[in-house]
């Protein structure tokens, strides 16, 4: 009975691994939203005016 119980729990926890994985991957491949392009783009300026200050 244990021996089944670990398998079961094995291939649930693999299922569950699977799936994950395809979620992320699938985010992953998303365009990003222009907001967050424009929020890179002033940090990524604020970063450079700081530097220059320096």
């Amino acid at each position: 009975m244990t021996d089944n119980k670990s398998k079961d729990d094995e291939r649930i926890a693999d299922l569950i691994d699977q799936n994950l994985k395809m979620v992320y991957s699938d985010l992953v491949q998303e365009q990003l939203p222009d907001r967050f392009k424009d929020l890179l783009d002033v940090l990524k300026a604020q970063d450079a005016e700081q530097k220059g200050n320096s």
